[in-house]
């Protein structure tokens, strides 16, 4: 099963028989394990030593500040000058909202542009900051100083709603906000009202909170914000990776000795 496939109490209680759950990556807030325990089932994982979100935040970033696929889609209807005015990132400041494994990935891909990159998230200190090379803010000098603002904290119940109104009420008319890391992490309703009031330049968001997005969800008709269907995963190496594992797991649980044991 993919991470993102809800697998509650009922679904233990249909399946008697069930012994073995293999899930893509390592951690899956969709089962319930408490459940999966109790009824004595394995529970496993699969996982891969890159992350493609980190690139496909770089292009959303891209995507923002040049307009690529809009003028794209223009070319595509008939037209051929260009229509919208980009700007260059090289010099701009970049915010990044948790600074983990991907935060870190994005931040070195971003200093490769050029961009300044401060960080923020709860439990972030100014040492891990050095480590990454990047400058320590607080929440609200981030907010209110960055070019752009990325957002890779993992969904917790601390990091529910974590970027509010007050928030991006902060933010700078011309700045951006990318989210690739989880829907509810961001608050949609807030960011919805920001966009339509043109408060800030835009927007780019790969997760909702509600997946797939619902075919008359407003996010489908602002022209300032950018969506994706959850791509950040999305690629061969991934799902090879992925499906290898999960064979693999399958093998080592029949010769009673399975891998990457979540539970």
């Amino acid at each position: 099963m993919r991470e993102r496939t809800p697998f509650p109490r009922a679904m233990f209680a249909a399946l008697p028989k069930l012994k073995l759950l293999i899930t893509s990556g390592m951690r899956n807030n969709s089962i319930d394990m408490e459940a999966a325990k109790e009824k004595q089932v394995v529970l496993c994982g699969t996982q891969w030593s890159h992350d493609p979100t980190a690139p496909l935040t770089m292009g959303l970033i891209l995507e923002l500040t040049r307009n690529i696929g809009r003028e794209s889609a223009r070319m595509h209807a008939g037209e051929y000058l260009q229509k919208f005015v980009g700007i260059e990132i090289e010099g701009k400041t970049l915010g990044v909202v948790g600074l983990g494994k991907l935060g870190a990935k994005v931040s070195g891909l971003a200093k490769a542009f050029g961009m300044n990159v401060i960080a923020w998230s709860p439990n972030l200190t100014p040492a891990r900051c050095k480590e990454v090379g990047v400058g320590y803010a607080t929440k609200e000098e981030l907010f209110s100083t960055a070019d752009i603002i990325t957002v890779h904290v993992v969904l917790s119940q601390r990091s529910r709603g974590l970027v509010g109104a007050a928030d991006l009420a902060r933010m700078k008319p011309t700045s951006y906000l990318v989210n690739t890391a989880r829907g509810p992490i961001v608050d949609e309703a807030a960011l919805l009202e920001t966009l339509k009031a043109h408060k800030i330049a835009g927007a780019a968001v790969d997760v909702f909170s509600v997946e797939p997005l619902p075919v008359d969800h407003p996010f489908r008709k602002l022209d300032n914000l950018v969506v994706t269907p959850h791509l950040g995963y999305v690629t061969r190496e991934t799902f090879v990776a992925h499906y290898s594992q999960m064979v693999e797991g399958i093998d080592g649980w029949f010769k009673g000795e399975p891998v990457r044991r979540l539970a």
